[in-house]
């Protein structure tokens, strides 16, 4: 009996092992992939975390009813990350416990940019749909949907200079902020080949961010008549109240940033008259995928989708298209989707709701092109 029992025990210790080794490089044999997400869900900037949560969903939901992926369904789990970095790398690993296998986040560039230094360790396939930091790219695992922060200073730039939409521009931003200071950086370089003059350049952080009396005093001293404001539309809604209240009539200029401050509580939308941004989606579009999405979108949460949303589900709809590429099964370990994904997306064209023909680059960065948008009795319009 005690050489059974010893026997029995060596066994079981053996089985163990092999248990061990088979779950450290593989993930627990599934017929459904695990995709997380990343976002901020309450606080200042849910706006933007709601959106991309409910646009991955209505892909998935999509897919799924189409028969998932290389015939697997997906499983969708969303983590809120309050816009905080170390949350959002909390969020990263309670999805890393669930099993997640690819990440659809993060949603925003801070947060992006100390999750892909985790993700890059697990070799996690990541795609931001709307961490636009080149940072947030530094490492193979990591793609972006949005553009980076320097294509979308350049391209307000070259707008504003193009179109001859003012001669004379002021420039408000956030030097605390890697969006911010790293849009305003090539909008400066962009300038100076353009026709028009930046005549003032003030800054703001994350600790003086309630009062741009100074700011709009200065660029009404310089003569400006464009205010370009490349940051979040919860600031930019105290800029255009504060610009109104002191008897300013600038034209504000934004980025993707500015995309859902029509949703801002208590705030006077009809000082968003006139507004204009540079963004790859446009609700009011007529081909019928956006209108198919807008619909669905309106039918769910009862509002209409901003980029971010529409940049999720374009993100999904990218995972699907590499993944079928590279002919990936959820039975895979983490690291060998991402090795396998990281290869496909640079081989794939996803004809999307914010481009057609997206194609991503080695380096992460996504190929499309910009709409410019302006704000018009109380809606988002796309600039014919």
């Amino acid at each position: 009996m005690k050489k059974f029992a010893k026997l029995t025990a060596l066994v079981l210790s053996m089985a163990m092992v092999v248990a061990c080794f088979a779950g450290c490089g593989k993930a627990a044999s599934s017929d459904t992939f695990k995709i997380g997400g990343i976002g901020p869900t309450t606080g200042g900037a849910a706006i933007y975390g709601l959106a991309v949560e409910r646009g991955a969903q209505i892909a998935i939901d999509e897919i799924n009813a189409a028969g998932g992926i290389n015939g697997f369904q997906i499983e969708y789990k969303y983590q809120d990350d309050e816009c905080d970095a170390e949350k959002s790398v909390n969020a990263y690993n309670a999805l890393k416990d669930w099993g997640m296998q690819m990440l659809v986040g993060t949603t925003t560039s801070g947060c992006c940019v100390a999750v892909a230094a985790e993700s890059v360790n697990d070799n996690m396939f990541q795609i931001t749909p709307s961490g636009s930091s080149v940072d947030c790219i530094k490492n193979d695992n990591v793609f972006q949907v949005c553009f980076t922060d320097p294509n979308q200073g350049i391209g307000s730039a070259q707008y504003i200079g193009q179109n001859g939409v003012a001669k004379k521009v002021a420039v408000i931003y956030d030097s605390s902020d890697v969006y911010s200071s790293g849009i305003y950086t090539k909008f400066a370089e962009e300038a100076a080949n353009q026709s028009f003059e930046i005549v003032a350049t003030e800054a703001f952080t994350a600790d003086s961010k309630t009062d741009f009396s100074v700011q709009l005093q200065k660029a009404a001293d310089a003569g400006a008549e464009l205010v370009f404001l490349p940051f979040y539309y919860t600031e930019a809604s105290l800029v255009l109240t504060q610009a109104a209240a002191a008897g300013y009539d600038f034209t504000f200029f934004g980025c993707d940033g500015l995309d859902g401050i029509l949703g801002v509580e208590n705030f006077d939308t009809t000082l968003a008259e006139g507004v204009m941004l540079l963004t790859p989606f446009a609700a009011d579009a007529t081909d019928a995928a956006t209108q198919a999405f807008v619909a669905k979108y309106q039918e769910l949460y009862n509002e209409l989708p901003n980029q971010f949303a529409a940049d999720a589900y374009d993100a999904v709809y990218a995972i699907k298209a590499a993944a079928e590429k590279a002919d990936v099964k959820p039975s895979m370990s983490v690291s060998e989707i991402g090795d396998a994904m990281k290869v496909a997306i640079t081989e794939v064209s996803v004809d999307g709701l914010t481009g057609e023909a997206m194609h991503w680059d080695a380096d992460g960065s996504v190929n499309k092109a910009p709409k410019a948008m302006i704000i018009k009795d109380g809606a988002y319009s796309l600039i014919q």
